[in-house]
């Protein structure tokens, strides 16, 4: 399996979970990051008019990413890993899967959440990588041992 780790983490949890992964299936690591960095009052959910809240009510919000440089082509399995945010994964997701060719790649989703499962995820993702196989992965909150998560990537049978 040539796999590659991408993730987009807010606050650092989903970073720790991606790190982990790419570990454990040795792996490299890119991080999905905003041309705008978000911050504490950008995040906060209980505000209507906070930046996550807005982008998150609009599905068609595509916000820019900081770069295009995933060495996505040189892979066949993206381990992509995201907060949940609203039952969905935030929409800068379909951003970076916007901004690459997927075809014939495998894509494996991957979670942290204070609350709520994967939902929706595979469903608003897929459409934004046309070509590719978009399956749902888990929720990796908390600390998961290495063998863990080999045990886990190795049921996947990729």
């Amino acid at each position: 399996m040539n796999a590659l780790v991408a993730y987009f983490s807010a606050t650092g949890t989903t970073a720790k979970a991606a790190e982990a992964l790419a570990h454990a299936v040795g792996a490299p690591l890119y991080e999905i990051k905003p041309a705008i960095p978000y911050t504490s009052q950008d995040l906060d959910w209980m505000d209507k008019h906070s930046r996550s809240s807005v982008e998150m009510q609009d599905k068609h919000s595509r916000p820019a990413l900081a770069d295009t440089s995933a060495p996505v082509a040189e892979h066949d399995v993206i381990f992509l890993g995201f907060p949940v945010w609203w039952y969905v994964a935030p929409t800068i997701l379909n951003t970076f899967l916007e901004a690459y060719d997927f075809t014939g790649k495998t894509i494996v989703l991957f979670a942290t959440s204070g609350g709520s499962g994967l939902g929706q995820s595979a469903d608003g993702l897929s459409g934004s990588a046309p070509g590719a196989k978009v399956m749902d992965g888990r929720l990796l909150n908390g600390p998961l041992s290495e063998a863990e998560l080999k045990a886990w990537v190795d049921g996947l049978h990729l």
